[in-house]
């Protein structure tokens, strides 16, 4: 069975004599058409001539382009060199106080690093990290503080107790900062065990006290200076 395939051209392309085998059929084309008109003169296409790849966005000049725009976008940091003359309130836990009263002193030591003065911090005790969220959030609503620290540490015991003061702790905490409008930093340690709290409050893992306090130092600066 032959076949021949044409459609009517204004050139033609191709012209070849070949036979495809499909089972049973042979297929003999005696010529291929296509509706177009070829460059006087057979030559491969200049796609920068066919298309305006500058302005493509794959383009190394549209890149450039693009990185200038990007360069001019302001970019905002809290700034740990401007939190001298800054206000922080520190509230700390007393329950299991072995391990936040050395996360306090890293705190403090800390703070006066960066040129907060001992009279520009106050620092509230509270009984556990489950009182820290609301006395956090009347600090902050308070006016006199630019970022509440709060330094805690809640040790796995053998009933659920933990989940709760976990999960109400640091909801609390959260809802504090976003209620007051004041950053509050969420220091409180959650362990499985008394030496992993050693661990974090001055320890081999580094202190999580003083942490807090670079966090709250930088989240001040940025409220203070650039989100007003």
């Amino acid at each position: 069975m032959a076949a021949s395939f044409a459609a009517p051209a204004q050139g033609l392309v191709h012209r070849q004599n070949l036979t495809l085998s499909f089972s049973n059929y042979n297929f003999k084309p005696t010529q291929l058409q296509f509706q177009g008109t070829l460059p006087a003169k057979s030559q491969p296409l200049s796609f920068s001539s066919q298309f305006n790849l500058l302005n493509h966005p794959s383009s190394p000049n549209n890149h450039r382009s693009s990185f200038a725009h990007t360069a001019a976008v302001r970019h905002i940091a809290g700034s740990l060199a401007k939190a001298g003359g800054l206000r922080f309130a520190v509230v700390v836990g007393r329950f299991n106080e072995i391990v936040t009263r050395p996360m306090l002193e890293g705190a403090l030591s800390t703070f006066k690093s960066y040129s907060v003065q001992d009279e520009d911090i106050d620092v509230v005790w509270v009984p556990g990290s489950f009182d820290i969220p609301v006395v956090a959030q009347r600090l902050g609503q308070s006016g006199k503080y630019h970022a509440v620290l709060c330094i805690g540490a809640v040790i796995r015991g053998d009933t659920s107790y933990y989940d709760a003061v976990v999960n109400c702790s640091a909801s609390g905490v959260l809802s504090a900062g976003l209620n007051s409008g004041v950053p509050c930093i969420f220091s409180v340690l959650t362990c499985d065990t008394l030496e992993q709290g050693f661990d974090r409050a001055g320890g081999k893992v580094g202190n999580k006290g003083s942490e807090g306090a670079l966090t709250a130092m930088e989240l001040a600066s940025m409220f203070e200076h650039d989100l007003k």
